[in-house]
Order: C-alpha cells, then sequence, then structure tokens
C-alpha cells in the first residue's frame, strides 16, 4: 500500500495551525474609507452593508478604531458636494479629500499608512477619471496635469502614499516627476497597475456618488486579458512606483499571481466593493457562513500573492483574528 497519506497533517486545528502555508495578519490589511462633504453623521451605503460615508466626526472615530484594531492602512475617498468638468476640488486644498487626509494625518498618521486615492471620478461631473477631450473621450496627457496638482496637494495635506487608480499611461511617471520635483521626493506611489474594467465596482459608485454614464473600457483592462495585467505592472514598476496593485482581486488571482512572480516590488490586490456585496448578500440570506467565506476570500487573494489587501472587513478582520491568537 502507498503510505503516502496527506491527510496525516490534516488531522487537528494544531496540526492546520502548524503547517499552514498562508497566514493572514491585521497590519497586511488596508480598509477604504469614504468621507462625505457636509455629512453630519455617518449615512450607510445600501448596496454595501456596514460601509458608510462618513462624517468628520465619525470619520475621526473610525480611523481610532482601525488603529487600534492594527491594520496596516486605511485609503481615503472623498464625496464632494460640488463637481466640475476638471475635478477642481480634487486640488482645492479645502476639498473634502485633503481635509480628510489633514484629520487623519493627525488623528492616526503616526499609527499607520494614511492613504490617498488619486483619481478625478470623485470629483468630476462627468464621472470620468480623466479629463475630457472636445469629443467626449479622456484626454490622457491634460489628466496627467491635473494628476500632477493632485499628487501635490495630497502630498501637502499629508499623504503618506498616493493610490493612483486612473490608468492614464504614464501616470506614474508624471506623479512621480511632480513628487520628486516638488519637493515630495518620499512619498511613495501606489500604482493601480492591473485595473479592470469590471462590472464589480458598482456599489463603490454609490458610495461615492459617481456621476458616470457609460463605462470606462477605454482605460481599464480588458477582462479578457491577463497578459496585459502583468505588462502594466511591469511598466508602472520602471516608472517608478513604489507598490503595484491589481485590482479587483478574486477574478483576477491568475493575474495576481503573474504579478507577483515577476515584480520585485511589493504587490497588492483591491477585493472591491463587488465582491463584498456578493458575500454579505448570500450571507444575509442564510447561503454561506459569512466569517469563513470573508476569511477565505482573503486567504485565496494572500495565496496568490498580494503581500497586502485593500478590503471593507479589515477592521473585523483584525478582531477575528485577535480572538484566535
Amino acid at each position: 500500500m502507498n503510505p503516502i497519506r496527506p491527510r496525516r497533517l490534516r488531522a487537528t486545528p494544531a496540526f492546520r495551525r502548524l503547517v499552514a502555508e498562508t497566514r493572514l495578519h491585521p497590519a497586511e490589511l488596508v480598509l477604504p474609507m469614504f468621507v462625505r462633504e457636509g455629512a453630519g453623521d455617518a449615512l450607510p451605503i445600501a448596496s454595501m452593508p456596514g460601509v458608510v460615508q462618513h462624517s468628520q466626526d465619525s470619520f475621526r472615530r473610525a480611523l481610532v478604531g482601525a488603529a487600534d484594531a492594527g491594520v496596516g492602512g486605511v485609503m481615503l475617498f472623498g464625496v464632494p458636494q460640488q463637481r466640475d468638468a476638471d475635478g477642481s476640488g480634487a486640488t482645492d486644498p479645502d476639498g473634502i479629500l485633503n481635509v480628510a487626509t489633514r484629520i487623519a494625518a493627525q488623528e492616526v498618521g503616526d499609527a499607520l499608512v494614511v492613504q490617498t486615492d488619486l483619481c478625478l471620478d470623485e470629483f468630476t461631473d462627468h464621472g470620468h477619471c480623466g479629463v475630457l477631450a472636445p469629443d467626449g473621450s479622456v484626454d490622457n496627457d491634460a489628466t496627467l496635469v491635473r494628476y500632477r496638482a493632485m499628487a501635490i496637494a495630497q502630498a501637502e495635506s499629508g499623504s503618506q502614499l498616493l493610490g493612483l487608480s486612473g490608468m492614464m499611461d504614464h501616470q506614474v511617471e508624471a506623479v512621480r516627476d511632480a513628487l520628486d520635483t516638488g519637493g515630495f521626493a518620499g512619498v511613495p506611489i501606489l500604482a493601480y497597475a492591473g485595473k479592470y474594467a469590471s462590472a464589480y465596482y458598482g456599489p463603490f459608485r454609490e458610495a461615492v456618488d459617481s456621476q458616470l454614464k457609460g463605462d470606462r473600457r477605454t482605460y481599464q483592462i480588458d477582462p479578457a486579458n491577463g497578459r496585459q495585467g502583468a505588462r502594466e505592472a511591469a511598466l508602472d514598476e520602471a516608472e517608478g512606483a513604489d507598490i503595484v496593485m491589481v485590482k479587483p482581486a478574486s477574478s483576477y488571482l491568475d493575474v495576481l499571481a503573474e504579478v507577483a512572480a515577476t515584480a520585485s516590488i511589493p504587490v497588492w490586490a483591491y477585493q472591491v466593493s463587488g465582491e463584498y456585496a456578493m458575500i454579505e448578500a448570500a450571507a444575509a440570506n442564510g447561503w454561506i457562513d459569512r466569517r469563513r467565506a470573508v476569511l477565505e476570500s482573503i486567504t485565496a487573494i494572500r495565496r496568490a500573492g498580494a503581500q497586502a489587501v485593500l478590503t471593507y472587513w479589515a477592521v473585523e478582520v483584525a478582531g477575528w483574528l485577535a480572538e484566535e491568537r
């Protein structure tokens, strides 16, 4: 009889813990947070149960909670009251994202990494991630000018990591140059390198009150193309990115694994709003075990090669991990 019995190492919880190939730690989790201009209190997001648009007061409380939970960082998104074609609120020192960044830097800047979304979509009245040309297309190079200004505004506000999510060609190179020549050479860049034109962003658009009509397929990657994600990551690393990211996570684990195998810098992944909403909806209907599904989904993302995961469950998962210690 063949003496090989893999089940020997699965027999007890102690054995399973001892031989686990992938482990989760709160420091590897980043919490995305939404801050709404003019909000008097936290406003629930219907498609993302448990996630809110924060007022400044609820934002402060949540920041402290995230720091106390030991998560690695927070990624900030602003929801402005007014929008225009160029997204001027993104570079206004008194714009909601820059105000929120200053609050976060003051409240928890020594405890975790304060990160900011560097993209125009939250601030434009058309909902696209860049400036529009006369024909209605997104003007790549005109958008880079705005990104350079955003980088300085966010760095001045205290952002410790700029998350470039717009998927414009040469955005990393442009922002790196702006930071280096603008006195912020020490501020690192997180490049959303493998960002796909996904159906899983729907709840996020509610979260930021997106004004988008149509789609972003002319600049985000076609879901059919895996190699393009790896190529984008390589290009962003060559342009000076300090970290590259794949988004969404669960449907692109193959891309994530390829990027992790070839990149020489840290590789992260974003477990996006649709991934969150699907598990929450199935759990609410009693179809799956919520806690096990959440932990399994994040473990799979880590197993595929992500060194850190942006997830709306970051604080809750950190609490679960503390219980297990």
